[in-house]
């Protein structure tokens, strides 16, 4: 259902004052490409989008790209998390939403998207692929070998000191006290979770039992922590620690090398874009719906399979148009070549392919 119009700009207007992407491109962080965007007839105006925290550094960086040739334009982004976007999104107070995972083929045909026209499709684009980084703290361990059996009994509560024999086994060399293991997960609903817990169910479904979850199971325990920058305190904070985070945010962490067939691949934008390569997209979605089915088992040489695909999500047709030239144009600059290479750039994330390019511009191409 529709939240009234009141309520839609209050909300609005909550998450203009929490904005932080609607900066000028200077703004956008190091390193920030200088390139022209894609061409097009320059819109002016403001929309709003909410979700992802993963993408953060991203929209600040197609942000700036945009504002090059929109100067009048404005974008206004709350990383208040996946679920939380989502869920602003299908009750019409933000124009467009940023997951870290598409919607499921049932919340699609329960309808209710407040955002759109009456009876409009959804557009879902592949804008943002990063791998998630598993991170610890360890006094004198810088890198870490972890299957996937024992990366999922870390997590699931069965693995619960460092010295465990499956750890020893796949690192002989390291110097492992028996300090207790303190997994730190995130406490709101989190598409970086649900890629994570993917990952663990795909390749270790024995031992992780409870599926590809966004809300950490309760029963499992383990620190909780509010979003991409709570999990990176607590692991920071203390010894001990290990979670998950989205790569941009790994920096000066020791990290866990993950085993894809008989290797150990690090986190790295390549490693997460070979994967996706390796994945197709789901079947029986809607032309503009390009939700992957990411393969969290393939073998495929310096793939890294725990990665997570953000997406941008907008309606194929908006009840005002000047909000659909926004965002069609907003979207068109994320999906460009220049768009791409500035969050590589700024947030560490793999390009989209150019096969990719071609099927997102279609999808955008839909937006009226």
């Amino acid at each position: 259902m529709k939240i009234t119009r009141i309520a839609r700009i209050g909300a609005i207007g909550a998450i203009a004052a929490l904005s932080l992407a609607g900066c000028a491109a200077n703004e956008a962080g190091a390193g920030a490409e200088t390139s022209a965007p894609a061409a097009g007839p320059a819109v002016s105006g403001s929309i709003v989008g909410a979700g992802a925290s993963s993408q953060q550094v991203a929209i600040q960086s197609w942000t700036a790209e945009f504002q090059k040739a929109n100067p009048d334009a404005q974008i206004e982004y709350d990383p208040q998390g996946s679920g939380a976007g989502r869920e602003s999104f299908q009750q019409g107070g933000v124009n467009f939403a940023g997951s870290d995972r598409a919607f499921k083929a049932d919340e699609i045909a329960a309808g209710g998207f407040g955002a759109c026209a009456a009876g409009s499709d959804i557009v879902e684009i592949p804008a943002y692929v990063s791998p998630i980084a598993v991170v610890f703290s360890l006094d004198g361990v810088d890198s870490l070998n972890l299957d996937p059996k024992t990366l999922a009994g870390i997590f699931a509560g069965k693995i619960t000191t460092w010295n465990d024999p499956a750890i020893v086994a796949t690192n002989p060399d390291a110097k492992l006290p028996s300090t207790t293991i303190s997994p730190v997960h995130r406490s709101d609903k989190s598409g970086t979770t649900g890629n994570f817990t993917d990952y663990l169910a795909q390749t270790a479904g024995d031992v992780w039992t409870a599926g590809s979850v966004e809300e950490w199971p309760a029963d499992l325990g383990g620190e909780a922590a509010e979003k991409t920058s709570g999990v990176v305190n607590a692991v920071k904070g203390g010894q001990g620690l290990i979670g998950y985070i989205d790569s941009s945010q790994a920096k000066g962490f020791s990290s866990v090398k993950v085993k894809v067939g008989d290797a150990w691949v690090e986190h790295s934008a390549a490693g997460a874009a070979a994967t996706l390569d390796a994945s197709k997209i789901e079947d029986g979605r809607s032309k503009g719906d390009l939700a992957f089915k990411i393969d969290r088992t393939t073998t495929a040489k310096d793939a890294y399979p725990v990665l997570l695909v953000s997406y941008l999500i907008g309606c194929a047709e908006y009840e005002d148009s000047k909000v659909a030239d926004l965002t069609k144009a907003f979207f068109t600059t994320v999906i460009s070549a220049d768009g791409q290479k500035a969050a590589a750039t700024n947030a560490g994330s793999a390009p989209i392919s150019e096969e990719l390019r071609t099927k997102a511009k279609a999808a955008v191409d839909l937006i009226k």
